[in-house]
């Protein structure tokens, strides 16, 4: 790996500018390579899952969801914010059951996105899950989203055709079409081993 300590910027002070109900927001003072100073604006986040539920069938589970800021129903996986003290695995189990009903029998940690690091430091964790099991959906209160499954192959297309455009299930779609061809593998394991890999991951 270079030496990028030609690129790396200093932080010399914060302001708060918003802590809102989901967002908290901050500006930094920050000293430039060349020794000038500029301020840096971003969103600050305590982390997220994404989970690619694979049913017996090969279809995958995904969810349709209106997206206020971008004023239109998304085509995504399953995904959600960790809670205050959550680990990851935790999380991915409980959003997968939440949002979908389901339950899986195995858990294979992937990777971990940043889908804008430009405005925020948020980082995602992606997970697969397999063995799925339905029962009942716990929505949370004010949350509205449909459950449906596709094959790989639509959801390739739908990547495509720009019917899917949430960065996370791109991505996502990326890992499983990897997955699949074998050019990427995962680990599977099942309860406390599964979540010993996330954690040590992350």
């Amino acid at each position: 790996m270079s030496d990028d300590s030609h690129l790396r910027e200093t932080p010399l002070s914060r302001t708060e500018l918003l802590r809102g109900h989901f967002l908290h927001v901050v500006r930094d003072a920050v000293r430039l390579p060349d020794g000038s100073e500029a301020t840096r604006e971003y969103v600050l986040h305590p982390g997220a899952v994404m989970v690619i539920g694979l049913l017996d069938d090969g279809r995958v589970v995904l969810e349709r969801q209106y997206r206020h800021p971008m004023q239109k129903v998304m085509i995504e996986f399953p995904a959600g914010k960790l809670d205050a003290g959550e680990g990851s695995l935790a999380c991915a189990q409980r959003e997968l059951l939440e949002e979908t009903g389901y339950r899986a029998q195995e858990w294979a940690f992937a990777g971990r996105l940043a889908p804008t690091i430009a405005y925020s430091d948020e980082v995602i964790d992606i997970w697969f899950a397999r063995g799925l099991s339905l029962g009942e959906r716990r929505l949370d209160d004010g949350e509205f989203l449909d459950v449906f499954a596709a094959t790989p192959a639509e959801l390739q297309a739908w990547c495509f055709q720009g019917d899917v455009i949430d960065c996370k299930t791109l991505i996502g779609a990326m890992w499983l079409q990897n997955v699949q061809r074998g050019e990427w593998s995962l680990v599977w394991r099942a309860g406390e081993a599964a979540l010993d890999a996330g954690e040590s991951a992350a």
